[in-house]
C-alpha cells in the first residue's frame, strides 16, 4: 500500500513538472508572438510620427499665409494635423501597452522557470509540496493579470480624458495665435474659451489623480480619505451619496487602505455611472477584529453573478475586486436584481497592530 501511495506520488509530481513545463513552453512562444508585433507596431509608430511631422509642416505653411488660404483648406489643415496626432498617440499607446504585455510575460516566464528549477530538486516530496507551489504560481498570475487590468483601465483614461484635452489646447492655442494680428478681439473671445476650458481640465486632472491615487491616503488614512471622495461626489453628482462611520476610526496598514477605498471607490461607480442610482448610503464599521462596508443604492440593478465572474471592462471590475479582498482574506457579498437597486457588502478581517 505505501508502495502504491509513493507511485502515484511520483506520477502526480511528474504530471505537475510536464504542466508548468508545457506552460512555459505556451509563454515562450507569446513572448516570441509579440516581440514581433512590438517591431511592427515600433515601425507604424515611426512612420505616423514622419506623417504628422509633414502635417505640422503644412499646416505652418497655412499659418504663413493665414489671410490668403482659404477658410476650408485651413479647418481641413488642421482637422489633418489633429487626425494625424490621434493616429499617432493611439498608436503608442498600443506599442506602450504591447510593451507592457512583455514585460508581464517575462515576469511570468521567470517564475515558470523559477519553479521548474524548484520542481527538479523535488522529486522526492510529497505530492502536497507539488500542490503548494501550483498555489503559488495560481496567485502570481492573477496578481499580473490584475495590475495589468489596472493599467489597461488607467491607459483609457489618460487616453480619453487629458490627452485629448492637451491636443485640442494646442490647436485652439494656434488659432488664437494667428488671431491676434487679424482680428483682437475675435482672439480675446478664444482666449476666454480656451480659459474655460484650461479650467474644466484642470478639475478634471485633479479628480483623475484623486482616483488613480489619492495622496491623503498616506497621509490621513482610509476613513477621512472616503469622506473626502464621497464629499467631492456628492458636490459633482445630481444623485444623494452619504457615508456613516462606525466603530474605533484608526489607522490600518497600507495594502488594507488602499484595496478598501477600491473597493468601495468601484461600488460607488457602479451605482452612479451604470446603475444610474438617485441615492446611495455608504456604511462603514471599524471593530476590533474585522472591517465591515457596505454601499447599497437605488439604482436599476444588475446580474451580480455574471458581473462578479466577469474580468476587464473599464474600471478595475468587481471580479477582482473580489480576488483582492480575497487575498486578504476577506469577503464580497452583492445582493441585486434589475429595478431594485443593489446592495454590495464586504468585509475583512483586522490583525492587532
Amino acid at each position: 500500500m505505501a508502495e502504491q501511495d509513493e507511485v502515484n506520488g511520483d506520477h502526480s509530481f511528474q504530471s505537475f513538472i510536464e504542466e508548468i513545463q508545457h506552460e512555459f513552453e505556451q509563454t515562450e512562444k507569446e513572448l516570441r508572438e509579440i516581440d514581433v508585433l512590438i517591431k511592427q507596431s515600433a515601425a507604424e509608430v515611426e512612420r505616423l510620427a514622419q506623417r504628422n511631422a509633414q502635417v505640422t509642416n503644412y499646416v505652418r505653411q497655412l499659418q504663413m499665409n493665414f489671410d490668403t488660404v482659404p477658410r476650408q483648406d485651413i479647418r481641413e489643415g488642421y482637422e489633418a494635423q489633429q487626425n494625424a496626432q490621434q493616429r499617432l498617440f493611439t498608436m503608442r499607446g498600443q506599442l506602450e501597452k504591447l510593451q507592457s504585455d512583455q514585460r508581464n510575460l517575462e515576469r511570468l516566464a521567470d517564475v515558470q522557470r523559477r519553479l521548474l528549477d524548484m520542481a527538479e530538486g523535488m522529486g522526492a516530496l510529497p505530492v502536497l509540496g507539488g500542490q503548494r507551489v501550483r498555489r503559488d504560481q495560481s496567485n502570481v498570475i492573477r496578481i499580473v493579470q490584475m495590475e495589468e487590468s489596472a493599467r489597461q483601465s488607467l491607459v483609457r483614461k489618460m487616453h480619453d480624458g487629458p490627452a485629448s484635452s492637451l491636443s485640442n489646447f494646442i490647436l485652439q492655442a494656434e488659432i488664437c495665435q494667428r488671431f491676434f494680428d487679424i482680428n483682437p478681439d475675435r482672439a480675446r473671445a478664444e482666449l476666454n474659451v480656451l480659459k474655460g476650458t484650461a479650467a474644466t481640465t484642470f478639475e478634471t486632472v485633479k479628480d483623475f489623480i484623486f482616483e488613480l491615487r489619492p495622496m491623503m491616503l498616506d497621509d490621513l488614512g482610509v476613513v477621512p480619505t472616503l469622506r473626502r471622495y464621497v464629499e467631492t461626489l456628492q458636490d459633482k453628482d445630481d444623485a444623494q451619496i452619504s457615508i456613516t462611520v462606525t466603530g474605533t476610526e484608526r489607522r490600518l496598514e497600507g495594502h488594507v487602505e488602499i484595496t478598501v477605498f477600491r473597493a468601495v471607490q468601484e461600488l460607488l461607480n457602479n451605482a452612479r455611472r451604470h446603475a444610474q442610482a438617485t441615492q446611495i448610503q455608504v456604511l462603514f464599521d471599524l471593530s476590533e477584529n474585522q472591517l465591515m462596508a457596505v454601499v447599497e443604492d437605488n439604482g436599476s440593478g444588475f446580474n451580480a453573478e455574471e458581473a462578479l465572474n466577469k474580468s476587464g471592462g473599464r474600471t478595475i471590475g468587481l471580479s477582482t475586486i473580489r480576488e483582492r479582498l480575497e487575498m486578504l482574506g476577506g469577503e464580497l457579498k452583492i445582493q441585486s436584481n434589475l429595478g431594485q437597486g443593489t446592495r454590495a457588502e464586504f468585509s475583512i478581517p483586522l490583525m492587532e497592530t
